[in-house]
């Protein structure tokens, strides 16, 4: 069960679905390291989990399907697709018309991921000058429209002002505003959370399963946080070193059987679990879980 190929119930559209077919991210070299593990999965327009601890190969699938797996790195599968294009051979050229147009990506952290040395306006109007021809009252217009859809006060005043300046939650919104503004297909958020404190997580999380929803999109969102990912997707799929162990609707996930699903979900303290012993992760267990499906 663990690697076989899933279609997540609802998937939607077919122009707008991703498959992946025995996807392999590896270190090559006479002995090939696997960091994912032939996973297979076909996804649509519905918000999906990718979740498992730190090492666990979520990342490095983000990264396969964004064809921006780093050196020395590579990809095999044999099938990924996404709306029937195939992504296995595409040349530096093609993957640069697809990411921000079709697909986009959200990082972990603005501080990182947004230039330093550029201005907001510039970095949210980038994709509309990479992948269309677009007149300076028009960029302004989408990017003003843009950074008022992530809920960014004062758009003007604030496309003048550089990283720095920025909140940890303002970044992550102009980070997003940058994903969407060329209305892409797909999203992948990749722990979108992580810099943030609680308060200012339920904010961003609510605000992607907003525009997800209201653009028709497909979301695959990635997390350690099983509880948190659980209030805003509809599916999950649970990995756990460089394998898919567990999919399942995020309203079952309580009800999971499978032991790593079962001790994620426990794990995290509570008012209610306050001077309690929490769960721990009986590994040999999931080792033998893993040789029996490996034998059957």
């Amino acid at each position: 069960m663990a690697n076989e190929s899933t279609t997540i119930n609802g998937a939607g559209d077919a122009s707008n679905l991703l498959v992946a077919r025995d996807l392999t991210v590896y270190v090559p070299g006479p002995q090939p390291i696997e960091l994912v593990k032939s996973i297979s999965f076909s996804v649509g327009q519905q918000r999906v989990a990718l979740v498992g601890e730190s090492g666990s190969g979520k990342s490095m699938t983000a990264r396969a399907l964004m064809g921006l797996l780093p050196s020395p790195c590579e990809m095999q599968a044999s099938q990924l697709t996404l709306g029937g294009q195939d992504l296995t051979h595409l040349k530096q050229r093609e993957w640069n018309q697809l990411r921000g147009n079709r697909i986009a990506m959200v990082m972990q952290d603005p501080k990182h991921a947004l230039n330093p040395a550029m201005s907001i306006g510039k970095q949210v109007e980038e994709p509309l000058r990479l992948h269309g021809k677009f007149s300076r009252s028009e960029l302004k217009e989408q990017r003003l429209e843009m950074l008022n859809a992530v809920g960014l006060p004062h758009p003007a005043q604030l496309s003048k002002y550089y990283p720095h300046q920025l909140s940890g939650g303002m970044g992550q919104r102009v980070m997003l505003a940058i994903a969407l503004i060329n209305h892409p297909q797909w999203l992948i958020a990749d722990e979108p959370t992580s810099a943030l404190d609680f308060e200012m997580r339920e904010q961003v999380l609510k605000l992607i399963e907003r525009l997800v929803d209201e653009r028709n999109m497909g979301l695959l969102l990635i997390s350690h946080d099983l509880q948190q990912v659980a209030q805003y997707t509809e599916q999950v799929m649970v990995m756990y070193k460089g394998q898919i162990v567990d999919r399942l609707a995020s309203d079952q996930l309580a009800h999971s059987t499978h032991p790593y699903t079962h001790t994620l979900w426990s794990c995290r303290p509570s008012r209610a679990t306050r001077g309690e012993m929490l769960p721990v992760l009986d590994r040999e267990l999931l080792a033998r879980l893993g040789g029996e499906r490996g034998q059957s």
